[in-house]
This record gives C-alpha cells, sequence and structure tokens, in this order.
C-alpha cells in the first residue's frame, strides 16, 4: 500500500498526451494493455517461484523456513522500483521506464509467490476472479460516470493513509480483528481509488490538464496506477476471504 501512496505524486501533477504514437483515441487502451502485461509478469513469476523448489529456496531457506537475503530483497524490491519510476518520471526516458515497470512487474510476482504458499489455490483463484470483477465494474463507472470525482481525491488519500499507518501498527500488535477491519475498509478504499483513477486517465486522454510529460511515459505511469489498484483490491480480497492451507 505504499507503493501506491508513492505513485499518487504523479496524479497530482497537471500532464499533457503529446507525441509519439499516443492519441486521445489509443491513450486508455495502451494503458491497459501495459496493465495486462505487468500483471501477466506477476502472475508467470508467482506461479513460477512457487511451485519451483530450486528457485524457492533462494527465498526461503529450507532448513529454518526463514526468508533468506535475498527473499527479503524481493520483499521491498517492488516499493523501490515504484519509487524510481514516481521520481524519476521526468528524468528517465520511455525506454527506462517501461523496463523498470517491467522489472517492477516481476519482483512483485516474486514477492507474491509467497502468498501463493499460505492460501489455497481455489482461494487465491477465486479472489483474483472477485477482484477482476470488481475491477472491471469501477473502471466502467469511473469512465463513463459524469460526476466529477476529483473531489473525492483527497478523502481517498486520507484514507489511504490511515490504512497504511494502521498497518503497520498492527505488524506489531498481530491483532487479527485489527486486520480484517483494515482489509473491509482497503476493498472499499481501492474499489473507490480504482474508479478515480480510471477518470483521472480519461481526463488525460481528453487533453484536459496540461504539463510536461509525454504521452508514452503517462502510458507507463497511468498501467502501474491501475495495476496497484488491482493488486492491492485482490490482496484485500483474499485477506478477507482467502482460506489458509
Amino acid at each position: 500500500m505504499s507503493e501506491k501512496e508513492t505513485i499518487y505524486q504523479y496524479t497530482n501533477e497537471p500532464i499533457v498526451q503529446r507525441g509519439g504514437a499516443i492519441t486521445s483515441s489509443n491513450f486508455i487502451p495502451n494503458v491497459f494493455l501495459w496493465m495486462f502485461i505487468a500483471l501477466g509478469l506477476s502472475a508467470g513469476f508467482a506461479h513460477f517461484f512457487s511451485n519451483d523448489e530450486a528457485f524457492l529456496s533462494m527465498l526461503i531457506d529450507p532448513i529454518n523456513g526463514g526468508r533468506t537475503t535475498l527473499g527479503t530483497i524481493a520483499m521491498f524490491a517492488p516499493l523501490a522500483f515504484v519509487m524510481v519510476m514516481s521520481f524519476g518520471m521526468n528524468r528517465l526516458s520511455f525506454t527506462a521506464l517501461a523496463l523498470i515497470f517491467v522489472l517492477y512487474s516481476a519482483a512483485t510476482g516474486i514477492s507474491l509467490s509467497y502468498i501463493l504458499l499460505i492460501y489455497t489455490s481455489s482461494s487465491v483463484l477465486g479472489c483474483f476472479i472477485s477482484a477482476s470483477l470488481l475491477f472491471a465494474v469501477m473502471a466502467f463507472a469511473g469512465y463513463t460516470t459524469e460526476t466529477d470525482l476529483t473531489k473525492f481525491g483527497p478523502i481517498l488519500m486520507m484514507a489511504l493513509v490511515g490504512i497504511i499507518i494502521a498497518s503497520i501498527v498492527n505488524f506489531f500488535l498481530g491483532s487479527s480483528q485489527l486486520d480484517y477491519i483494515i482489509s473491509f475498509i482497503g476493498v472499499a478504499l481501492f474499489v473507490g481509488l480504482t474508479a478515480y483513477d480510471m477518470q483521472r486517465l480519461k481526463r488525460i486522454a481528453a487533453g484536459i490538464e496540461y504539463g510536461d510529460a509525454s504521452a508514452n511515459k503517462m502510458v507507463i505511469m497511468g498501467a502501474l496506477t491501475l495495476y496497484l489498484d488491482f493488486i492491492n483490491l485482490f490482496l484485500m480480497l483474499l485477506r478477507l476471504f482467502g482460506s489458509r492451507k
């Protein structure tokens, strides 16, 4: 979730679509294309690492069951990639930004491989399908609604910060009841963020907001935003309804 908070420095900056082959009509399709590529990479790496003993042993010590050094790095690498993309967007070339996004997707998949070891395959699949349906409905709603959702931005951001703080506190408390509350609020939050971000991207495509970022780069950053909405929604649903092995 801290990754999601970081990316919002981009959505709060005015931007413009210009240059390259990106136009108002193909901006959103390209955003979703990159998002699906990222999700595919993450799913592939998560499945591969969780089912291959040789690679799994690189993340988890087969003797004591704790994380290896590489496993610890894999857990925090996605956040580092997001910060590099967010803070370095204007300085990085499109090629560099796209490469980092691909690496981020792979690193996220590796970090998610732990989840496949904890939860049953059926519950992971069920929560993934549920997250996909919720995401699709809210993305469609955000794109088609005439209501201005930008007024909800500050509320959503405060809720996001609140969940991050509560999650950090509960990391030390280990309260299952608080974890349930956080997950429940988290589902509602990322459902709302999906619609909010989708409307933001629609306005970007229409050229309503102006700035100095190239359209190609904004495609990658838009894909990252929606990717984070989906992943966090999936994880919150899994925490609520997932069945442990």
